[in-house]
């Protein structure tokens, strides 16, 4: 099946062959018709196969030419990232159709991007915190929303976005059309499914967990970290063969240890990505990655989720991660477009239950490679890889000596409460005038 078989129009294929695609991939193919009827519609699919066009060509199919102000479709994605991408792919189906995309998200000026809602939108890209906030503004309606689509909604509920995307379900008008795409099917994807969904149309092209066939995947058993670190410079100094690869970490700390030990080797090679880096860090890192600038990217699970960048010839999981949908996610990144590509897994003693997850998920058994002769096996532990030391509990002897815990009250503490009768004393004791005019009152008493 061809594109020319999908029920497109000229802008949309002209845009198509600019970009060099004839084919459409699974998702793509039965996705197609579901969206473009304006049911709703939930897609699972392997990450890397081609979901945002998937969504956006039957959108753009049937999206008219309008001139109102406040936008039509909203596509509610995890990360700043991904907005970024969604943007720039749906601008390039848009080449020869005349509307307006928007992307927004956290970190940046608000007032920035409400003066770009302000001037009018069809398609508007965010994060869930950022739209929330523009429509809680007023300067976005969202009672215009004709469809919704909710992209990588495993990670978004993962992430704790659920309460928000709740919220913004109450500004959305009742009748639309929602399309949800996400790579698995967990048990809070399906609740928020039959809590807001109209007896959606499922698209699955692959079982939750089947490993993608292009894709090759071998495994090094590691004791330790600072052995990984050398078996990951060692494979890494064969540039020719890891020309592109993302080496994925389980979380920032992670991330920064690794970075510093290989900056000492690959330097300008070398870029890495989390959330505690700025907003304008982690796009440079990605765009120099994607334009090959550099070789090696180390990256957390989030941040890479659902990036699409060309051509990574490895994935290295330099921790084994301990839930077995994100290895699925991790491989996802190399192999894309039907191109080969191969996954490397580290795991030491510790993350051998995690593997085998993994390999259940899977029903596939990764093959084990050679441990490298010439790779120093190192003795050195980080903190969290060292023994922890406990003390015994070691209860002491009663004392019967040991006198009561507390002791006698001073005598300025034993005061004792008068209630009302101790403004009488005071009175008494200070002579106090009665009244205030009676200002003789205690030199009378004291002559007396």
């Amino acid at each position: 099946m061809t594109f020319n078989d999908l029920n497109l129009n000229t802008p949309l294929y002209n845009a198509l062959n600019d970009l060099g695609f004839t084919t459409p991939t699974p998702i793509q193919e039965q996705a197609f018709n579901v969206v473009a009827s304006g049911k709703d519609a939930v897609g699972i699919a392997q990450t890397g196969t081609g979901k945002t066009f998937a969504y956006m060509l039957p959108i753009l199919r049937h999206l008219s030419y309008s001139e109102q102000e406040s936008p039509r479709v909203l596509v509610l994605v995890p990360t700043r990232e991904l907005v970024i991408q969604v943007v720039e792919e749906i601008e390039k189906l848009s080449k020869y159709i005349n509307n307006r995309v928007l992307g927004v998200y956290g970190g940046t000026n608000i007032n920035t991007q409400k003066q770009a809602v302000a001037e009018g939108l069809d398609i508007l890209v965010a994060t869930p915190g950022r739209v929330y906030d523009l429509a809680l503004s007023r300067v976005l309606q969202l009672k215009t929303i004709q469809k919704l689509v909710i992209d990588e909604v495993d990670v978004m509920l993962d992430l704790g976005f659920r309460h928000q995307l709740i919220n913004i379900f109450d500004l959305l008008p009742e009748r639309r059309q929602n399309i949800m795409f996400s790579a698995t099917m967990t048990e809070d994807v399906d609740d928020l499914i039959n809590d807001f969904f109209k007896s959606p149309e499922r698209i699955s092209i692959a079982v939750s967990g089947t490993p993608l066939e292009n894709i090759e995947q071998t495994r090094y058993k590691v004791p330790n970290f600072y052995t990984k670190v050398n078996l990951l410079i060692h494979l890494l100094y064969d540039a020719e063969t890891f020309n592109k690869v993302l080496v994925f970490v389980a979380n920032k700390k992670m991330a920064d240890r690794l970075f510093e030990k290989l900056d000492e080797h690959f330097k300008e090679e070398l870029c890495v990505i989390h959330s505690n880096k700025t907003q304008n860090y982690r796009l440079r890192s990605i765009e120099q990655f994607r334009n090959g600038d550099n070789r090696i990217l180390v990256a957390t699970d989030v941040m890479a989720r659902g990036l699409d960048i060309d051509n990574i010839s490895h994935v290295i999981n330099f921790d084994t991660p301990n839930y077995p949908e994100n290895y699925m996610h991790r491989i996802g990144r190399t192999g894309r477009a039907e191109r080969k590509g191969d996954a490397i897994l580290f795991s030491t003693e510790k993350e051998q239950e995690a593997l085998k997850k993994i390999e259940s998920l899977m029903a596939l058994e990764i093959p084990l490679l050679d441990f490298p002769d010439d790779v120093e096996i190192s003795d050195q532990l980080i903190e969290e890889e060292r023994p922890q030391i406990k003390e015994h509990y070691n209860p002491t002897k009663k004392d019967e000596n040991v006198g009561p815990a507390f002791h006698e009250k001073k005598g300025k503490n034993k005061k004792v409460n008068l209630g009302g009768s101790y403004k009488f004393k005071i009175a008494e004791k200070y002579k106090k005038p009665k009244t205030r005019g009676d200002k003789n009152y205690n030199k009378r008493n004291k002559r007396k």
